[in-house]
């Protein structure tokens, strides 16, 4: 790996942050215009994505993340960094060999017939060869690259130092991106992807899951020979899914290639548990047979059952078309800010769902992907860090489901799938019918008509709920004013003790003042934390 000096390596990042920190005073001192701001994130997002091309390690990974964030970051800084791939020059045979032969505690002949120098493929963590065992079964092995920790615990460290002068220093909005936030769950992920007893893990979990599932398979593993930076794994061949030629070889079509994937991946982000959170086209193959083949559990997240439950409801609505139910599944979620507009966000949810793939075909793809990302900034929407690796999940399905089945609308594709996975839950209809009846026009006017009726019911709740709070600002204020009467009070008297040379006067004054304003401080607190919530409260 490039630049494996420590020092060169948080010297290179740290000159980068601190040259694109000035430059954001800068332009924010100078107050210029939106169109000179693009232009600076643009530049930013090249000198980032030069950076990281000359660094790699843990840096492409980082970039990786970053460029899915469209609801969070400028435009023009994404449209620099979407297209990274984590592909790193393979290291030398010998550091590879000291390496398993330390991992295993014995020369590589006492288990193998044949190891490949050559990587088959190279990675920032990690580098797979093709071996044979002695009976003859060909594996892949996933090494550890050497000097890996050492890298990723500088970068961290680097990271940290960054993140912590952004956090002080750098004039960045508020809500702009929870660097904090991010920086913990990606340490989280990176530490994970280090240990490679997880993605056993991980492999042996997936294998369980998906063994009664014809169409996917999942490779078996030797964890007689797996250790922390280890992995052996049984060989599998495959074709990519971006192998047009060899795709339409197959006896499986395309748009039932596209069926299958969604057959694997549509429950993972359904049901409470693991998801595969790096599927891109290296880590999912076919077989000849047409199965799916999934490679790589380094990088999984997790659901909760009550996210699942949410985004079950989500995919309902949907295929429903009950998007005041969508936008309230969105809501729970966390995808919409407290201030959004409830009736606004159903319209450009009605309209977005409209689309059709031929209009899509007769517009520029690259352009309205950007006007997709300005119109998200636009709105009051975030997507939560909880969420961010299940977005990566998602959005990296769905452009490989456009280039295999591009005739087809993904809602289409996906209705049989979501029916078909909720009659084997055991759910009955009933619920998506219910989903169904509610975004009908007849429905709906009832339910205008309900809340019309209900109107001057839920406005004296508001007002009464109003004056408890007024009542609340009332008695939190008084309590200050007297508290801070009560420290002058023994001001005075510390003074007059003073005067009078009388010790008791003193005293007794000192230990009101100190009282008072002890509890002055607390009760300022105390209210300060009470407006601060009464605000967000206002917002939700």
């Amino acid at each position: 790996m490039k630049t494996k000096n420590k020092l060169v390596r948080m010297s290179k990042v740290l000159s980068m942050a601190f040259i694109i920190f000035i430059q954001i005073y800068w332009y924010k001192i100078r107050r210029k215009p939106e169109v000179e701001w693009e232009k600076l994130w643009e530049k930013i997002g090249e000198r980032f994505r030069n950076t990281l091309f000359e660094l790699e390690g843990l840096l492409i990974k980082i970039g990786q993340i970053l460029s899915i964030r469209a609801d969070l970051l400028p435009n023009a800084f994404i449209h620099q960094i979407q297209d990274l791939t984590d592909k790193v020059p393979p290291s030398n045979w010998s550091e590879i060999q000291m390496i398993l032969e330390k991992e295993w505690g014995s020369s590589l002949d006492q288990h193998f017939l044949l190891i490949e120098k050559t990587a088959i493929a190279s990675a920032s963590i990690g580098e797979v060869y093709k071996g044979i065992l002695k009976d003859g079964t060909e594996v892949a092995i996933k090494v550890q690259r050497p000097n890996i920790q050492s890298i990723v615990q500088t970068d961290f460290r680097t990271l940290g130092i960054i993140i912590w002068f952004a956090d002080h220093f750098v004039p960045i909005p508020k809500g702009f991106i929870n660097f904090k936030v991010l920086f913990k769950e990606l340490k989280q992920v990176i530490e994970r992807e280090l240990d490679f007893t997880k993605e056993l893990k991980a492999l042996l979990f997936f294998s369980e899951r998906f063994k009664d599932m014809e169409v996917v398979q999942v490779p078996s593993v030797y964890s007689e020979l797996s250790t922390s930076k280890v992995l052996v794994m049984e060989w599998v061949e495959g074709i990519r899914l971006t192998n047009e030629e060899a795709l339409d070889q197959l006896e499986v079509s395309r748009q039932e290639l596209a069926g299958r994937l969604l057959q694997v991946f549509l429950p993972q982000w359904l049901e409470p548990g693991t998801f595969h959170a790096d599927p891109h086209p290296g880590n999912i193959l076919v077989s000849k047979e047409g199965k799916i083949i999934l490679l790589d559990f380094g990088m999984v997240g997790e659901i909760t059952k009550k996210d699942a439950t949410y985004f079950q409801g989500l995919i309902e609505s949907f295929l429903s078309k009950n998007y005041t139910k969508a936008v309230d599944c969105l809501f729970h979620l966390g995808f919409l800010l407290p201030g959004a507009e409830s009736r606004t966000i159903e319209k450009l949810l009605a309209e977005f769902m409209s689309f059709h793939p031929d209009q899509l075909k007769e517009m520029d793809v690259i352009a309205l992907k950007l006007e997709m990302n300005d119109m998200i900034q636009a709105l009051p929407i975030q997507v939560p860090t909880r969420f961010v690796f299940l977005g990566r999940s998602f959005v990296t399905i769905e452009g490989i489901l456009l280039n295999l089945a591009p005739e087809e609308e993904l809602i289409d594709l996906m209705k049989p799938v979501f029916m078909e996975w909720l009659n084997k839950q055991g759910n009955n209809k009933w619920s998506f019918v219910w989903q169904w009846l509610q975004s009908q026009p007849i429905f709906k006017l009832f339910h205008s008509v309900t809340e019309f009726l209900d109107a001057p019911k839920k406005l004296e709740q508001i007002k009464e709920i109003e004056q408890r709070r007024q009542f609340q600002f009332i008695i939190y204020e008084n309590h200050k004013k007297q508290l801070f009467q009560l420290t002058i009070f023994g001001f005075i008297g510390i003074a007059a003790g003073i005067y009078t040379i009388h010790p008791l006067i003193l005293k007794l004054s000192i230990g009101v003042s100190f009282i008072a304003s002890v509890g002055y401080f607390i009760c300022s607190y105390k209210l300060k934390k009470w407006m601060k919530y009464m605000h967000e409260k206002r917002r939700s």
